[in-house]
């Protein structure tokens, strides 16, 4: 059995850094606390410290309802003129960082008004926040190239409400982790990372993967998110060890559990957000299942209009070269549409349903 994971990331341009005034934050893991007024370590070992150095803006508290997390009982917001206001932090030049903002509304200002702003990455529009729920936690993530040895985060543009921010984080990956060819010219927005097989609810993230990225499970029930499940669709999972040390090293919690089709396909539709577009898709399998010496599981990836990507053969263990070790194909720079469907279809030669 294969384990699998997917990674949908949006090519965005931007045009260079912001050189701002610099915060006295280290590179690294940053954890802001927009509002907070106390250094802290949460529940799960992530060190958070207040936004306490920024000038502009106010302090709200908040309550919301199942939300016990101490950074989303307060946020900052700013006024809604023509102003941007901006967070800056210290990055190391040439590394590659993942940064991450969430926004939790809470009805901060009483007027149950949602708020609609832009946030921009250095002078680049990054993402139009539409709050749509106030006890709804909205996140903006992406990968980027450090190419100054500082980075400014702005908020700007209010149509609706006021512009805030509950928190904002930045987490440093190592090596060549995420490197690609178009990196110097665009940064890699999130759209969809999703743990397959995921035993619960609860994304896994640090201490799981020491870079904190979020991987959504893939029992989450909402609208437009992981339909048209084929039937004969399984979960399983193992608790050997994944050899995980290469590419950009999903966590081993990730590649431990998956997803198996019973009935010889696998099927799921999803909304990519910012999609349409030009991004990264990757998968990321391990082979956690005994086969027989007779066995084989061979598929192919199906994605609509794009037969010549169809045409290459996923074979786990003879691809990762072993059981229980990573294989990640993906594509760099493939033409998504912002309603994806995609399928695993078992090859005419293959004894077993896949992955």
């Amino acid at each position: 059995m294969g384990s699998v994971g997917v990674l949908f990331l949006f090519l965005s341009l931007y045009a260079g850094l912001l050189m701002d005034v610099s915060t006295a934050q280290m590179p690294g893991f940053v954890s802001l606390d927009c509002g907070g007024t106390d250094n802290f370590t949460d529940e799960i070992g992530l060190f958070w410290s207040p936004d306490n150095y920024m000038l502009s803006g106010e302090i709200a508290n908040i309550s919301v309802a199942n939300e016990t997390r101490k950074q989303y009982k307060t946020l900052r917001f700013f006024p809604a003129d023509n102003n941007k206001y901006c967070y800056t932090l210290n990055v190391v030049s040439r590394t590659r960082y993942l940064i991450r903002a969430t926004f939790l509304y809470g009805n901060f200002d009483n007027n149950n008004v949602y708020p609609k702003f832009d946030i921009s990455f250095g002078p680049t529009h990054w993402a139009t926040i539409v709050i749509s729920d106030a006890n709804t936690i909205e996140s903006q993530e992406l990968i980027f190239l450090a190419t100054d040895p500082a980075i400014s985060v702005c908020l700007s543009n209010a149509t609706t409400g006021q512009p805030f921010i509950s928190t904002l984080e930045l987490r440093q990956f190592n090596g060549s982790i995420y490197f690609n060819q178009y990196e110097s010219q665009f940064f890699l927005s999130l759209s969809a990372r999703i743990n397959f097989g995921a035993e619960s609810d609860t994304p896994v993230r640090y201490p799981d993967d020491p870079f904190d990225r979020i991987w959504q499970s893939d029992s989450v029930k909402k609208a437009n998110y992981l339909v048209d499940v084929a039937p004969g669709t399984e979960k399983i999972s193992t608790r050997m060890p994944i050899d995980v040390s290469r590419d950009e090293r999903p966590p081993q919690k990730v590649m431990q559990t998956a997803v198996v089709g019973r009935n010889g396909s696998l099927t799921y539709r999803l909304n990519l957000d910012g999609f349409p577009g030009f991004g990264w898709a990757f998968t990321y399998f391990a082979e956690i299942e005994d086969l027989d010496p007779s066995d084989t599981r061979k598929f192919r990836l199906m994605l609509p209009g794009d037969p010549e990507l169809s045409k290459a053969v996923v074979n786990i263990q003879e691809n990762a070269q072993g059981k229980y070790r990573l294989y990640e194909p993906g594509y760099y720079n493939l033409s998504l549409p912002f309603v994806l469907s995609f399928r695993f279809a078992k090859t005419s030669d293959s004894t077993l349903g896949l992955s």
